[in-house]
């Protein structure tokens, strides 16, 4: 019987096939991973024709998989191409590159901003025949990062305009108040009666620009009160509809049980004009504006150009013209000091940069969308009270300046605001006594034997500013009653200074007729 022969592969056959097997294995591997992984994974030839195109490029650009093999990448727009002509000829020289910062569009054209890193595919031979190309989206974090800028840019240019107005309304208090005083001294029929209004008015038109100065820095100081935003705008609407032309409607859309805030409410009325004028302006052809109030709350977040509105619950005001809308310049630049779209000599630039500063210090936010040709909207959020009653604006006093003979310590450190000061208090019978800072104001009161009735302090001073003063002083005077002046408050408090009752704060510039008024106010009457 004949033994059957046995014939064995070859040993090399075996490893061969060996091989094919794990070259089988780690190209599963590697074709899994590409198309599991979260980030876009995209293969082009030498012809820039795609090789390969993951699950993630499919989500991030829009594009099928089979919509894109054997084509260019469609999702390089044209003003992306000379850089990505560059990069590819670069990578297929056998460079490689990550994280560059490149332009994309998806297929329904939306832009995005992505994260590029690159590096050559090679053949058996070691020659570079593609690009391996891996994609990250980095749209969100460039929106964040703009966000921060532009924010972090507000700062800055609220920290200049502060200053500046600060030192005006010094020059300006000294101004007006010395207008006064020559007017005052002229007889009725005298001429030159006339050059000193003039100089008053304009004086008082040139404090209005640094008031809104002073909003957009978020530097003023406000007088809150607890008030029905509906009742602010049936307030304000007959002056809304003298203001606009006849040719726009005004329509208001109040909201039923809306809640309180805790604003002021001058700074709201200083809000809605400014809104009410920015819509007008847009619609030189008529067209109408719609004011409206909702109750709102957000449970997460909501991030806009200017910030981040935080969880919680809002009042909204509203208002939406359907003008021209704002091009891409005017969205990025609308809310600074001194932008305007108008020409030359119709409007100051201030309007929008005073709605911002109100907002933002009266811890609200606002936010806009608009459209070129369709028109625009402003949003405020304002944070909503849970409880509380509105409550109305103080009376205003009678024509007749008040007089008095009380000792008033008056603290300023600005010398020639200081002198102006003390002369029209003496001129109304009260006893002056100067101080040009807080450490000098305290040396005095050891050395003043009588009593001292009101301090008047400037509330920004080196060293020690009013309110510390204040504490000081009344910690040994307990009676001592103190009347707060400044052109800003940044330093003061945090964030921003509120002075409670109306008499306890005098705002530079101020007239002569002011400051008797609220002193007298001050010493209780």
């Amino acid at each position: 019987m004949s033994t059957p022969l046995l014939f064995a592969p070859p040993a090399g056959a075996a490893d061969l096939a060996r091989a094919h097997r794990e070259l089988h294995t780690t190209t599963q591997l590697l074709r899994t991973l590409v198309h599991a992984s979260p980030l876009a994974i995209v293969a082009i030839d030498g012809e820039q024709n795609v090789l390969s195109w993951n699950h993630a490029a499919e989500q991030l650009f829009g594009w099928r998989e089979h919509e894109v093999l054997g084509r260019p990448a469609p999702n390089v727009p044209p003003e992306a191409q000379d850089e990505f002509q560059r990069q590819f000829a670069d990578v297929m020289r056998g460079a490689a590159f990550t994280g560059c910062r490149a332009l994309r569009r998806r297929k329904d054209g939306a832009p995005l901003d992505i994260s590029l890193s690159a590096a050559p595919l090679r053949d058996d031979g070691n020659a570079v025949v593609g690009i391996m190309m891996i994609i990250a989206d980095i749209t969100e974090r460039m929106q964040l990062e703009e966000q921060l800028r532009q924010a972090q840019k507000m700062e800055a240019v609220g920290r200049l305009a502060g200053g500046i107005a600060h030192d005006f309304n010094n020059l300006l208090t000294v101004i007006r108040c010395h207008a006064d005083l020559l007017h005052a001294s002229l007889d009725a029929d005298d001429p030159r009666r006339e050059d000193a209004v003039e100089v008053m008015h304009t004086a008082d038109r040139a404090s209005s620009l640094t008031r809104q100065l002073l909003a957009f820095s978020r530097k003023q100081v406000l007088q809150p009160r607890i008030i029905d935003l509906n009742v602010v705008i049936t307030d304000m609407e007959r002056m809304l509809r003298r203001l606009i032309d006849a040719t726009v409607e005004l329509v208001t859309i109040p909201a039923p049980s809306l809640g309180h805030v805790r604003a002021d409410p001058g700074q709201l009325e200083q809000v809605l004009v400014n809104l009410a004028l920015n819509a007008r302006d847009a619609m030189p052809r008529g067209g109408s504006i719609i004011i409206e109030t909702a109750n709102v709350a957000f449970s997460a977040p909501r991030a806009h150009p200017h910030g981040v509105v935080r969880a919680g619950e809002y009042v909204m005001l509203s208002i939406t013209d359907n003008g021209r809308g704002m091009t891409a310049e005017a969205q990025a630049h609308c809310f600074e000091p001194f932008f305007t779209t108008k020409e030359q000599g119709k409007g100051t630039g201030l309007g929008l940069s005073t709605v911002y500063g109100i907002v933002r210090q009266s811890g609200g936010h606002v936010t806009f969308r608009t459209e070129l040709g369709k028109g625009t909207t402003f949003t405020v959020y304002l944070p909503r009270l849970a409880t509380g009653t509105p409550i109305g604006m103080p009376a205003i006093g009678s024509d007749v300046l008040p007089r008095g003979t009380e000792t008033i310590l008056v603290v300023e450190d600005e010398s020639a605001v200081r002198s102006l000061v003390k002369r029209l208090l003496e001129r109304q019978g009260y006893q002056v006594l100067t101080a040009r800072h807080g450490a000098d104001a305290l040396a005095l009161r050891e050395r003043h034997e009588g009593p001292i009735h009101l301090l008047l302090t400037d509330m920004v001073m080196p060293e020690m500013g009013g309110s510390e003063l204040a504490e000081r002083l009344q910690a040994t005077s307990p009676q001592l009653r103190a009347l707060y002046m400044s052109g800003y408050t940044a330093g003061t408090n945090e964030h921003h200074e509120i002075i409670a009752p109306r008499s306890a704060f005098l705002a530079k510039p101020f007239s002569a007729e002011e400051l008797v008024r609220r002193v007298r106010a001050a010493l209780g009457g």
